[in-house]
């Protein structure tokens, strides 16, 4: 059954019990023409067994599971060791990391890119953004990044017991509802910024720490929430449909990408709060 999600155009239909004809003539029957040239002769012995090993391993939920802890646990380690630099030295490195891992991530976004070291790479300047950032929260807020963090893994897993128990299924309905709220929320974000840097002040009111700014960043949270959902499907999809094992390198990038925004989001609505 054919998929939208693009992404699976790059393995096609891996798993699905489906060959693609050869370019070479079919076999035919004992003595039949052949659909070029003379006669062939067919040998049952010489076809290939239907129990002969194939050299493609195809995508496990251990796939998903381990690549995606490997992915966090460099992402952690990235950002400890930021955080444990003297003085400012790490809030120097968080707008390069900002910029580099924006750049790298559209590009594994958009080309699909499906092997560790693009993936590994994000997570480590993702560590070092996130390491540069929690330290500058925690320095004006303390404890606050503790609970940060608390906040994101309940959420996860939230969302991930909604989503195992079928509280909530992943539609094409759904899947445009959730798509078009985080286009919009992108789109909120940037006038906001640009109103602020036309007008000064706090632009439209969305990151001032005001009422208005509390009920955004509670929306924000939701769709990133329920961007979780859409990973966790992404997953489920590409083993049904026999995706390379390669493809866990992918979805662990998609994870990272959605629990990097969503613990940003519930940091920055802490603050509102201590404030």
């Amino acid at each position: 059954m054919p998929s939208s999600n693009p992404a699976f155009s790059r393995f096609g239909d891996a798993g699905n019990g489906q060959q693609n004809p050869g370019w070479g003539a079919q076999p035919q029957p004992n003595g039949a023409p052949g659909q070029y040239g003379t006669p062939t002769q067919y040998d049952p012995y010489s076809a290939p067994s239907p129990y002969a090993a194939t050299t493609t391993r195809y995508l496990t939920m251990d796939d998903v599971v381990t690549k995606t802890g490997i992915t966090f646990l460099v992402t952690v380690l990235a950002a400890a060791a930021i955080w444990a630099l003297p003085g400012d030295m790490g809030w120097s490195l968080a707008l390069p990391a900002l910029v580099v891992g924006l750049v790298l991530g559209l590009v594994i976004t958009f080309k699909t890119v499906m092997n560790p070291a693009a993936t590994l790479a994000y997570a480590a300047i993702e560590g070092v953004f996130l390491g540069a950032i929690s330290e500058a929260f925690n320095s004006i807020y303390p404890g606050i990044v503790t609970q940060a963090v608390i906040g994101t893994f309940g959420v996860f897993a939230g969302m991930l017991l909604v989503y195992k128990t079928g509280a909530i299924r992943v539609t094409p309905k759904l899947t445009r509802w959730v798509v078009g709220a985080g286009i919009g929320v992108l789109v909120l974000m940037l006038a906001n910024l640009l109103a602020a840097w036309i007008g000064g002040g706090d632009g439209l009111g969305l990151r001032s720490g005001g009422p208005l700014a509390i009920v955004f960043s509670l929306v924000v949270i939701g769709v990133a929430a329920f961007f979780l959902l859409l990973d966790f499907d992404l997953a489920d999809d590409a083993i049904r449909r026999g995706a390379p094992a390669k493809f866990a390198w992918y979805i662990a990038f998609g994870l990272l990408v959605t629990v990097v925004w969503l613990y940003l989001e519930i940091l920055r609505l802490l603050s509102y709060f201590r404030d």
